[in-house]
């Protein structure tokens, strides 16, 4: 038996205790079948041989938190992520040209934009007179409508949803333009002309590419709503998606959960449903974090449900199907709920998460890992804060929550799993920027003070992050997260070190070769085939 493809020439951190390093890969179809001289000694006359020139080969990164089809679909149209100010919002929607039906769409807009003051759409109806806009702001839970928008979606005043979201209206109860959480921004949402099936296709594949030339090998996707698996199926019929996705579609209060257990087990070549996603609250700055006490604003003692024992109930239920669950949870009251509602739960080995957990004391780090749960959080979201506490996310929190932010360290010093990822659109999607955020708890390249550098990760914490610990929380630790015979042939490679090479310097090297499941899926300028 001869390997598919060789990589020589390298030094491979397998994440392996029993087998540390090794020089050489051999990989036959989706597996890896030998390290050093057995794979040497594998190569065939139709062998792959590849001498990566002394480049680092690591177990292929995984993005544990991404959305890449929400992304390809909602975040479209002006990309507003660089506006400081509404000096800077004006100056971009100026440039705007309209699509189908007069709609005008964005995405990326910072709440700091609007320097404290109420969040309206007064500037789109001054830039964008009688026309049709949708703005997305950059935390994917909130979005800024134009009058014009609200009236083609039959908006004029408040409504009640299941779920917690609001459309926030004045004291005379006129619509500000302001919709908070999922339910309230689908309203206008579902009135936007759809994108067509092509283009959807063609922004996925995009996506997923880029994904990959970062040295992303999987993601766990975080939703499939509406339309998303036939989306995929149909785009899997036009190519191979370049990075394997694990997708955990959505759990909302008005749910019907039989419906989501059919859900599972449907899968594609390159996807696969294997899991639930919950939402326990939602974002700081929209003012709907669950926290513990309520903001400057007098805002975020509410959870996401309703009735939280519905919550409960209904990741109870997921766990005796041994389905896993992921949660996101930015509060502190929302993190500890997720943890009192698996507190002695049989999950029949199966390792439930909770995502984001953006303030967090350390007696509930530690609850939490006691409990078993995986913490997965995102630590390029420390560039929406600032060490001097001025931004909105701050300010909402106080400073004594927020010297509690993205506590990476505190759940590896406490023994816990910590799956790090980007949350692709809400930060971007470069697995290297996230690793080197991980370890500078600031802007990579940039110099920006760090958010609490005490909560920094180490380099082998922070590759631990996008590989052991993810295979773990996904229960595939036998085939997964190493470099080792039997494996799934899941490959990075480095042209530094990401373990001992600067964090900057990690951030932006090129990646020299991804393999996911024995496919190459992006090859950098260093690969040399002999």
């Amino acid at each position: 038996m001869s390997a598919d493809l060789l990589l020589v020439g390298t030094t491979v951190r397998t994440l392996d205790p029993a087998r540390p390093t090794a020089h050489a890969v051999a990989v036959r179809d989706d597996r890896i079948i030998g390290l050093d001289d057995d794979a040497l000694a594998l190569r065939g006359t139709g062998t792959e041989v590849i001498d990566l020139g002394g480049a680092v080969t690591t177990p292929g990164l995984v993005d544990g938190h991404a959305h890449p089809l929400l992304g390809a679909t909602s975040f479209v149209g002006l990309d507003l992520s660089s506006c400081r100010d509404l000096t800077d919002l004006r100056a971009v929607l100026a440039g705007a040209e309209p699509g189908v039906d007069g709609w005008v769409t964005g995405f990326g807009l910072d709440h700091n934009v609007f320097g404290g003051a109420p969040i309206t759409n007064a500037v789109l109806d001054e830039v964008l007179p009688r026309l049709p806009v949708l703005v997305v702001l950059y935390d994917g839970h909130s979005a800024l409508a134009s009058s014009e928008a609200l009236r083609r979606a039959g908006v004029s005043g408040p409504r009640r949803f299941e779920q917690r979201a609001e459309i926030v209206c004045d004291d005379a109860g006129r619509p500000t333009g302001l919709l908070l959480e999922h339910a309230a921004m689908g309203v206008v949402r579902d009135v936007v002309p759809p994108m067509p099936v092509a283009e959807l296709r063609e922004r996925l594949h995009a996506v997923l590419d880029g994904m990959a030339a970062t040295g992303l090998t999987g993601a766990t996707m975080m939703d499939a709503e509406g339309d998303a698996l036939a989306a995929l199926a149909s785009a899997e019929e036009h190519g191979d998606l370049a990075v394997r996705l694990r997708v955990m579609p959505w759990c909302m209060p008005e749910d019907d959960l039989a419906a989501i257990d059919a859900l599972q087990g449907r899968r594609g070549r390159r996807w696969a449903v294997g899991g639930v996603k919950f939402f326990i609250d939602g974002t700081v700055e929209g003012g709907t974090a669950w926290l513990e006490h309520a903001d400057c604003h007098g805002q975020g003692v509410e959870a996401f449900w309703r009735d939280p024992a519905a919550y409960t109930r209904a990741v109870r239920h997921f766990a005796a199907a041994r389905v896993q669950t992921a949660t996101h949870a930015i509060g502190d009251a929302g993190v500890r709920h997720v943890v009192d509602s698996f507190a002695g739960v049989g999950t029949g080995g199966v390792r439930h998460r909770v995502e984001h957990l953006e303030t967090l004391p350390l007696d509930d780090v530690r609850r939490l890992v006691d409990t078993g749960l995986v913490a997965s959080m995102q630590p390029s979201h420390t560039g929406y804060t600032r060490a001097d506490l001025t931004d909105e996310w701050a300010t909402r929190l106080g400073a004594d929550r927020a010297a509690r932010a993205w506590v990476c360290r505190d759940v590896r010093d406490a023994g816990g799993v910590l799956v790090l990822g980007s949350d692709w659109p809400i930060a971007g999607y470069d697995a290297r920027e996230v690793l080197g955020y991980a370890r500078l708890r600031r802007r990579p390249g940039s110099t920006d003070a760090p958010v609490l550098p005490a909560q920094a990760l180490t380099g082998a914490m922070a590759l631990e992050g996008m590989t052991s610990h993810a295979a773990i929380a996904d229960g595939a630790s036998a085939e997964a997260g190493r470099v080792a015979v039997g494996c799934r042939a899941d490959l990075t490679v480095f042209t530094v070190d990401p373990v001992d090479a600067p964090a900057d310097e990690v951030a932006e090297a090129p990646i020299g070769l991804t393999v996911s499941g024995g496919r190459v899926t992006h090859r950098g300028e260093v690969t040399c085939p002999v």
